[in-house]
């Protein structure tokens, strides 16, 4: 991995110093995330004792950020793609900081968590804008996919120390969440040290565009896709499993340990095979996931299968390169890379946040396994999107 990096800084020398520093604040990030997605589940259910109704209700607070993410960052366009970032990860930090020390109620706490969710969603479409303004034309890919790695190498060591601490230790909330601030908090520093980008911003600020119009189609369908997998996957490891912190901490050090070699694999995909293979084998892959989710308890190994899948499907997310760099490879101007990458964000959560509660309906009229039989349809929708991908 570090030899991927001197290298990348060589292929890219007159922004190698500034791409270094934004991946460190990538691998920053990492540890937060890495906290949050041990815990978050865990947390919800021992210190509020929620029902899976009121889980996916949760979902409403926590991705409306998503669903306004592209107001957020028009409002923002003067400051440029790098302070808003900066910006984003000061939002991030300080909502994930009270939302485990400042919550004494489920009210309070859902505030909070949208603090924190703003940050997260705002930076989403900053990370691969910046880091493909960074990058040079011929290795994109190979920059975004070492990126994503460097990222997992981070998760996988914060993921194992969680490991070994949650299994002995009874984990303390507020001081876990306090940690995953500061990672944010470190990113926000370096993102601050960095040279604004020079892209000039002439045209609107809210950009829908006939020539975007597969990718937002993709954007929707993988917001209906992810959050099933979000919500529902944990919940069936939590409640019909009854697996606590350890496993998730246990599964986040295998999925980064994975990931670590998967993401940049991905990355070189792109450049080498192209965003419709990339995007087809996601769909493929989902299917498969889907259909293992909804036979497990069928099966004499229904835990590690679950396990399994819960695996793959969090490594499938290396595939939100591949949209990116679709939307840069189509786009006429820089400037549009963008407004377009926080437009699919925003029309991801005008479903995502609302496919949970259609989910706990069908969880609680039929069984957690029709959840994920909707989910494969959607995988056969997101494959026939993908074939129909063209680039000049």
């Amino acid at each position: 991995m570090i030899s991927r990096i001197k290298k990348l800084r060589q292929e890219n020398d007159e922004r190698g110093t500034q791409l270094l520093m934004f991946i460190a604040a990538g691998a920053l990030i990492g540890v937060s995330q890495s906290i949050d997605t041990s815990i978050a589940n865990n947390f919800f259910n021992d210190m509020y004792h929620i029902t899976v109704t009121q889980r996916t209700i949760l979902e409403i607070p926590r991705e409306l950020p998503g669903l306004l993410v592209v107001f957020i960052s028009s409002a923002l366009m003067f400051l440029g793609d790098v302070r808003t970032a900066f910006a984003a990860t000061v939002l991030a930090s300080v909502g994930m900081m009270c939302l485990g020390s400042l919550s004494p109620t489920f009210g309070i706490m859902m505030i909070w968590l949208v603090v924190y969710s703003t940050g997260q969603h705002l930076f989403m479409p900053l990370q691969n804008s910046i880091a493909m303004n960074l990058a040079d034309k011929r290795s994109i890919g190979k920059v975004l996919g070492v990126m994503n790695g460097v990222n997992t190498a981070v998760f996988l060591a914060t993921s194992l120390i969680a490991a070994l601490i949650f299994k002995f230790v009874t984990v303390n909330y507020a001081v876990t969440y306090i940690l995953g601030g500061l990672g944010y908090l470190g990113a926000a520093i370096l993102i601050f040290r960095m040279k604004p980008l020079r892209v000039e911003r002439s045209g609107p600020k809210l950009l829908i565009r006939k020539e975007f119009s597969l990718f937002y189609f993709l954007s929707v369908v993988n917001g209906a896709r992810k959050q099933i997998f979000l919500t529902f996957g944990p919940w069936v490891l939590i409640k019909i499993f009854g697996q606590g912190v350890s496993t998730f901490a246990a599964i986040g050090f295998a999925t980064a340990a994975l990931g670590m070699f998967f993401k940049p694999a991905v990355g070189r995909l792109i450049d080498r095979k192209g965003e419709k293979f990339v995007l087809g084998a996601e769909a493929v892959l989902c299917f498969a996931v889907c259909i293992g989710y909804a036979t497990a308890e069928r099966t004499p190994v229904a835990l590690a299968l679950i396990i399994g899948c819960f695996i793959v499907d969090q490594l499938l997310t290396a595939a939100g390169m591949a949209r990116a760099t679709y939307v840069n490879k189509i786009a006429k101007s820089k400037e549009d890379v963008s407004p377009t990458l926080s437009m699919g964000i925003s029309m991801d959560h005008v479903v995502s946040m609302f496919v949970p509660f259609a989910g706990s309906l069908i969880w609680n009229a039929f069984g957690y396994e029709y959840v994920f039989a909707a989910g494969a349809m959607i995988a056969v929708m997101n494959f026939a999107i993908a074939r129909k991908i063209e680039i000049q």
